[in-house]
């Protein structure tokens, strides 16, 4: 659930481009074969309308039930794209960020540095602009 918000908030990728490979209709609007689409992912992943008042807060229980079930409109969550253009990685990426968490948790606890400036920037992909600096802390074992 924490990672899945994580991933809606601050979604690695921030839009997704497809291009028409026929003439097709979508919300009402006919479109001719070779346009180019933008789905906008950061604004549909904080969509008030799609996630409720809370779009902006970080609340993994919302995904308590499924990510089918976390938003208004299904699917709206989608940080490694849909259908057959889905991220070949997202399975791997997944697994790698469980088991580097479960690692670090194991034997450190994680604190804000004081000097922490929350300003994510859109590079290629969203990261923090200025680093993320934290404290490690030494569990006692």
């Amino acid at each position: 659930m924490v990672l899945h918000e994580v991933l809606r908030l601050y979604t690695p990728v921030t839009a997704i481009h497809r291009e028409t490979y026929k003439p097709m209709e979508l919300g009402g609007v006919r479109y001719p074969a070779g346009v180019v689409l933008m789905l906008p992912l950061l604004c549909v992943h904080h969509d008030k309308e799609v996630w409720g008042a809370d779009a902006d807060e970080f609340r993994p229980e919302r995904f308590a039930e499924g990510i089918s079930k976390a938003s208004v409109d299904a699917p709206a969550f989608f940080p490694f794209g849909w259908g057959p253009q889905v991220c070949i990685g997202q399975n791997f990426a997944l697994l790698e960020a469980k088991m580097g968490l479960a690692v670090i948790l194991r034997r450190f606890s994680l604190q804000l540095s004081p000097s922490y400036t929350h300003a994510p920037f859109p590079a290629g992909l969203l990261q923090p602009q200025h680093g993320a600096q934290l404290r490690l802390k030494t569990l006692i074992q």
